[in-house]
């Protein structure tokens, strides 16, 4: 049985070691929303599923050998005859870094519902999607309506991870086409300032939003506050957890490592304090190593941050 099922878009990412204009150097990995928070939870020990389309091309190859290295069920995944997305990653400035997509018509991008149904089928105990997903066109959007209906009306959980993103669509038609998923999720995650794209417009406090949500049928809104950690609410109040301290070296990928800890506690059992602290503990993970997904701990792993710096592991 599969614990988790995520869908969407694997790309391939280009990070450079210096501006692209002057020879930077350009390393392949592998980046997507969903694909972290699959291999988050697959270094956790959990049984992770990923669905999607990459073209049959090197690329492709790329993504998914990495997926299947990394413990990930690739079994419901497709090649097509489109190319595999490209994401390029370019430091400018000190601690700003330059995202530059390339996946107008990419594979990934044609994901639709029929792509879903077996892998839906089979059960998991978890479905978990992004606005990344629902951002990319008609059919992947649709994709995100169907999977989260349909697993809602199976009675299995379901977890959505707002995640918008300003170069795939405005906030305006992030709401519009967020706000009525809203009835098929359990879990609700967002950033502070996303909360406004997935509740009613006339709610326009965080309170507000936050109790309008619930009152639809989510059963926790997760609210995640950078370095000021994040907060869960739900029908018996509120419980919130500081952002564990590290050396910050690259922000890329945190929040689908928040919510790969997240689930993983969930999965587990775990009260929502302790959902809570593996979450905040598998972001600051994240942002203390280079790479979207890289440095996320395995079980045996996740004490590491609690030794004090400078210590050698012998």
């Amino acid at each position: 049985m599969t614990d988790v099922l995520t869908f969407g878009e694997a790309m391939v990412s280009l990070r450079a070691d210096g501006p692209i204009g002057t020879n930077g150097t350009l390393r392949p990995s592998v980046a997507g929303a969903e694909a972290n928070v699959s291999i988050g939870l697959a270094r956790l020990g959990h049984r992770a599923r990923w669905v999607g389309l990459t073209g049959e091309d090197a690329f492709g190859d790329l993504v998914l050998r990495t997926l299947r290295a990394e413990g990930v069920d690739i079994g419901h995944a497709r090649r097509v005859g489109h190319p595999t997305g490209i994401v390029v990653f370019e430091p400018r400035i000190s601690e700003l870094v330059r995202v530059d997509y390339h996946r107008r018509g990419s594979a990934g991008s044609r994901l639709a519902p029929e792509d879903l149904g077996d892998a839906l089928a089979a059960l998991p105990r978890v479905v978990h999607a992004t606005g990344v997903t629902a951002a990319l066109g008609p059919a992947p959007l649709e994709a995100v309506r169907f999977a989260l209906r349909t697993a809602s009306e199976a009675g299995l959980a379901t977890c959505f991870d707002v995640n918008h993103r300003m170069k795939l669509w405005s906030r305006d038609q992030a709401a519009d086409a967020l706000r009525p998923l809203v009835r098929h999720v359990d879990v609700l995650v967002a950033s502070d300032d996303e909360l406004a794209l997935s509740a009613p417009a006339e709610a326009r406090t965080e309170a507000d939003r936050v109790a309008a949500l619930l009152a639809a049928g989510v059963r926790e809104v997760v609210v995640k506050r950078g370095a000021d950690g994040a907060e869960v609410f739900d029908s018996t109040g509120s419980t919130a957890r500081p952002a564990v301290r590290v050396a910050v070296r690259d922000t890329v990928g945190a929040g689908d490592a928040f919510v790969a800890g997240y689930l993983s506690g969930l999965l587990d059992g775990e009260p929502v304090a302790g959902r809570l602290d593996r979450a905040v503990t598998t972001g600051a993970f994240a942002v203390a190593s280079l790479g979207d997904w890289e440095g996320l701990p395995g079980r045996e792993e996740l004490d590491l941050l609690r030794i004090a710096p400078g210590n050698v592991l012998r």
